[in-house]
């Protein structure tokens, strides 16, 4: 399980820009991100399984695409509870607090995409301890802050 892109974004909506590395800030989210803030969205998780599987099914994408703060592998995103905490590189925590979202609007990603699977299969959180991470990192997922494999 680890880190395979880091994307930011200016303004909410957009496609975001590819990172080698970023800084969480606690109770914020990603240093520069539009979403970030006091809110329980502060950064956002897909599955870079995900992505492939759309790529397979005709849209071009790639990572930052779907506005994804953190793109992983080796994590199916949709069994991880609400509360689990995620270990992101050295230091940082973010709690899992919302599984998919409610889309009011077809957003801009959508119409480049042709489609947009947030909805459906991002996950959210904030930020519970902050810290710098980077692509490659290792991912821990923690219940009961005892570390477990998924």
């Amino acid at each position: 399980m680890k880190i395979v892109s880091i994307a930011i974004s200016k303004k909410k909506g957009t496609r975001k820009a590819r990172v080698d590395q970023a800084s969480l800030i606690q109770d914020h989210g990603l240093e520069g991100d539009a979403h970030a803030g006091p809110w329980h969205r502060q950064v956002s998780f897909l599955a870079s399984e995900s992505i492939e599987k759309a790529k397979k099914n005709g849209l071009d994408v790639t990572f930052g695409d779907f506005a994804e703060n953190i793109a992983t592998s080796g994590i199916n995103w949709l069994k991880i509870p609400l509360g689990t905490l995620v270990h992101l590189g050295e230091s940082a925590i973010v709690e899992i607090t919302q599984i998919g979202k409610e889309c009011h609007n077809k957003c801009a990603i959508y119409y480049m995409a042709g489609d947009c699977i947030m909805p459906r299969e991002g996950i959210f959180g904030m930020v519970l301890k902050g810290g710098r991470i980077k692509r490659g990192d290792m991912i821990g997922i923690m219940c009961d802050l005892k570390e477990i494999v998924i």
